[in-house]
């Protein structure tokens, strides 16, 4: 966190518990919002009181029931003024930028994207600024910060320590980004982005233990215990690579022999695909051709649906999530394949052990770009800036 927002003031522990719990499970009565949070009734009046002053909540008509009686007079629920701030996420991609403006509950109201010609950070840096003032014009309620995504290592939420998809080494994009748009600018890698979006917002919220995987251009995991996304310091460096699903698997330019990397990213799909048959197709027509019966895109799916299953089983059975949600650009491969990966999963599961909650969502390059947003709805409004 580079800048500290300017639209409320610092948050205390306690107020930030109660403006999280608000902000993501609103609106709460006064009740509920005390039991959720073990607090007494004064307690709670205590860390709402500057909460409600200075705008952050507000008290609503409770739908279909007659208001709460606390201490003699009716007493409504709490909740958040969704569109009172706006926030801009970009998710950044080799060839692209993508930027949508959302909520303070994270709803994407605005798109706007630009091709990216060039990885100089210096002109990166115009891209990403010309386009918060598109987005802000566009979207003209007061814009309270911006979250950028980048696929790679992000060191303090400011410094882009790697990316290979930009040719990047430690570079200070918050600052620069800071210094062209005026904005409070928090930095942090897309996978991570995308899971602390779906832990608030999304398949996630309200669950203790919780799995997000990713298939795409590469493979990404994170993993929520006890309501909290775990970070590690390996975190988008290769995830997959090493992790063997079948040893005899394929050899392909990125990843060890058999990896999830080798066997289930689309770039090594299309590889595979190209080397046997020396045409060169979309992972759409792949898909497509698999669908179709064609031998060699067919063979080239089933295997990678193989790895999924015994991926997601792998997983299911060492972090034992309550769920696991299947994102990115890749889970097409579930129309055309899901019944192998099932298979595969109870394979590899104990005859006994409950079924997964498996939930496959398609994400397009906006979904990352709104998880970036939510990084900056924690770091520059609630002051969650742990990592």
């Amino acid at each position: 966190m580079t800048a500290a927002a300017a639209s409320w003031h610092p948050l205390s522990p306690g107020e930030r518990s109660v403006a999280i719990e608000v902000l993501v499970h609103g609106p709460l009565s006064r009740t509920e919002l005390a039991r959720r949070l073990d607090l007494s009734a004064g307690s709670l009046t205590r860390l709402t009181k500057p909460l409600i002053e200075s705008g952050l909540l507000i008290e609503v008509p409770e739908a279909g029931g007659p208001a709460e009686v606390r201490q003699g007079r009716p007493s409504q629920p709490l909740d958040v003024v969704a569109d009172s701030r706006s926030f801009i996420g970009f998710k950044v991609t080799g060839d692209m930028v993508y930027g949508v403006v959302t909520t303070l509950r994270s709803e994407i109201v605005a798109r706007h994207d630009r091709a990216l010609t060039t990885h100089d950070p210096a002109e990166v840096t115009d891209v990403l600024a010309e386009m918060t003032d598109e987005l802000s014009r566009a979207h003209p309620s007061h814009v309270a910060g911006i979250g950028i995504g980048v696929g790679g290592l992000v060191q303090e939420r400011a410094v882009v320590g790697e990316s290979p998809f930009l040719d990047w080494r430690d570079v200070p994009l918050a600052e620069l980004v800071e210094d062209r748009t005026g904005l409070p600018v928090v930095v942090e890698n897309d996978v991570a982005a995308l899971v602390e979006a779906e832990t608030w917002f999304g398949a996630g919220r309200g669950l203790e233990r919780f799995v997000v995987l990713t298939i795409g251009a590469g493979i990404g995991y994170g993993l929520v215990l006890n309501g909290r996304r775990v970070p590690y310091a390996e975190e988008d460096r290769g995830f997959g690579r090493h992790w063997i699903v079948n040893p005899n698997g394929p050899l392909t330019p990125e990843g060890e022999r058999g990896s999830a990397v080798s066997l289930l990213t689309i770039p090594n799909i299309r590889y595979q695909v190209r080397a046997a048959t020396g045409r060169d197709h979309t992972y759409e027509e792949i898909l497509a051709l698999a669908a179709a019966g064609e031998p060699m895109p067919a063979r080239v799916i089933d295997e990678a649906a193989r790895a999924l299953g015994t991926l997601v089983a792998q997983i299911a059975n060492f972090a034992m999530p309550q769920k696991i949600l299947l994102a990115g650009e890749g889970v097409g491969l579930m129309d055309v394949a899901g019944k192998v990966v099932d298979d595969t999963v109870r394979f590899h599961r104990h005859p006994l052990a409950a079924p997964i909650d498996l939930e496959t969502k398609v994400s397009d390059f906006h979904d990352w770009a709104r998880g970036a947003a939510v990084l900056a709805i924690q770091v520059l409004v609630l002051g969650t800036a742990e990592a």
